[in-house]
């Protein structure tokens, strides 16, 4: 272990922190495995409700939905979590109450202004989006109402993840996940195309009511405010909150332009192929990572002016983000085809090679994802920015390339690509903000991980397709089984059922733990 994270005693130290994280994931992994387990089911209803067309479309207005939530809500959300995360860490309970109150009267004013505007300017949006067609214009007004409770319930759920309510926020999202399956399929089963918008918001009321009904049970203490300290208040939460709105506008930016660049090159179902490879390409990542976040932002921030140990929480978390996601990327790798005709149907199949692509760049997208946070818990905005713009421009340049010289797989090489670059300009920025380094056992875990993909993606680039799916059957099990081995030997006791200890202790580095 390098020298910054050597302590008294070190692997203690290490190996009692990553059982914490361990824990967490446990934790918050339950919930996210029955909202990915709902979106699934929502996903395979439209993919046979309305086929690749109605993906694209249903992608399309969602998109809207999210661009204009990101627009006009300034990131409030975002800097509410790091701001109550750091107020609830000083211990201050005014101080708590203060950002809470400010926080909440934000984030109505912002959503009735992203409502009003969306509305607004129902008729250039539709004309835009649907290549001249103003006929959507009516669906997109409606998709205000969307805007405005999704805001809502954004900074509600702000304020419970800032609090570390883990509990409360696993039970939010996994009411907020069945009833919005449940809604979503009713109106698209009834109304088919003309149910999605309705749907949309529907399931935005649905999210708003159940993060109030949690949002309340915080024990927030009531609190009068001068005008001057709420502006004070206020001004803390839209200097850093701009930054996080840059951040997810232009992420939002970057994929709404990728899916009109597909839509005018090959037509809307080629849309609807890129955003289910997408979101089968990171479904396993993206439950890891985001398992992971709820709990790693919070805690990161309160550490955020110590950067030994800001850099030892990142080296830990990135070597349990490896362990956890690394084995789901391979045989997302290798089942791929099976993924695609599972979660959706027959014929999304010409998306499989799309969703190879997209796994390649979610490997390099674990291995960068929590030195990023290093960035977001000092508050440094204006890389932020900087970061995102780059990350933009790369991203819809290479996609506006690559799809006119390769065809609508070229939106996936270009995801790829997006994050070899994307990883190797965050590792240069935090490397200046906090000293930050890989630990040697990272470098090597991360290159293991690479070189697993990179193997089973060239099996399938190169070889027929029963030859390259033993090939990545066989790196799948290695990787799966160095993974449990490893995972196995940093848990402690009463994290393992106890019918199955001396079973896994055969596996343990450190039996005696077990």
């Amino acid at each position: 272990m390098e020298s910054l994270f050597v302590t008294m005693h070190p692997n203690l130290r290490f190996g009692r922190s990553k059982a914490e994280i361990l824990k967490s994931v446990a934790m918050m992994g339950g919930a996210s495995v029955v909202n990915i387990a709902f979106g699934m089911i929502r996903s395979k209803a439209i993919a046979l409700l309305l086929g690749p067309g109605g993906v694209g479309l249903f992608s399309l207005y969602n998109s809207i939905t999210e661009i204009t939530k990101a627009l006009t809500n300034l990131g409030i959300p975002n800097s509410g979590v790091r701001q109550i995360a750091e107020a609830a860490g000083s211990g201050d309970t005014n101080r708590i109450a203060k950002t809470a109150t400010v926080l909440r009267r934000m984030s109505i004013l912002f959503a009735l202004a992203g409502a009003i505007v969306l509305a607004g300017l129902a008729g250039p949006v539709s004309e835009f989006t649907f290549r001249g067609d103003r006929s959507q214009s009516a669906g997109v007004a409606l998709l205000a109402i969307a805007v405005f409770f999704l805001s809502v319930s954004a900074g509600q759920a702000a304020l419970i993840q800032g609090m570390r309510r883990i509990a409360d926020l696993a039970r939010m999202n996994m009411l907020s996940a069945l009833s919005s399956t449940t809604v979503s399929i009713i109106f698209i089963y009834t109304f088919r195309e003309e149910g999605i918008v309705p749907s949309l918001v529907a399931v935005a009321i649905v999210s708003a009511f159940v993060s109030w009904w949690y949002s309340r049970k915080l024990q927030v203490q009531s609190v009068r405010m001068k005008i001057s300290d709420t502006l004070s208040e206020a001004a803390k939460l839209l200097k850093l909150g701009i930054a996080f709105a840059a951040n997810s506008i232009l992420t939002l930016g970057a994929a709404y332009a990728i899916r009109l660049i597909l839509i005018q090159s090959h037509g809307v179902e080629t849309a609807g192929l890129y955003q289910a490879a997408y979101t089968l390409g990171g479904l396993y990542t993206g439950f890891i990572l985001q398992t992971m976040s709820t709990d790693f932002y919070p805690r990161l921030t309160s550490v955020s002016q110590d950067d030994g140990e800001c850099n030892r929480l990142v080296n830990e978390q990135t070597h349990i983000s490896i362990l956890l996601a690394g084995p789901g990327i391979v045989a997302t790798l290798t089942f791929a085809s099976l993924v695609m005709t599972t979660f959706y149907s027959a014929e999304f199949t010409p998306g499989v090679n799309l969703i190879r692509w997209i796994c390649l760049g979610m490997m390099l997208r674990v291995i960068a994802w929590p030195m990023g946070f290093i960035v977001l818990a000092k508050g440094a905005q204006w890389v932020i920015l900087w970061i995102e713009i780059w990350a933009a421009i790369v991203h819809v340049g290479l996609a506006s390339i690559l799809v006119a010289k390769f065809g609508f797989e070229g939106a996936g090489a270009a995801f790829f690509a997006l994050y070899v670059s994307h990883s190797f300009v965050v590792y240069l920025v935090v490397r200046r903000l906090s000293g930050f380094r890989w630990s040697r056992e990272n470098v090597w875990l991360g290159a293991l991980f690479l070189l697993s993909a990179a193997i089973t993606f060239c099996g399938f680039l190169l070889l027929s397709f029963w030859p390259a799916t033993a090939l990545g059957l066989v790196v799948l099990l290695f990787s799966s089984l160095y993974s449990l081995w490893t995972l196995i030997s940093l848990c402690s006791t009463d994290m393992l059922p106890s019918a199955l200890r001396p079973w896994l202790a055969r596996f343990a580095r450190d039996p005696e733990k077990l």
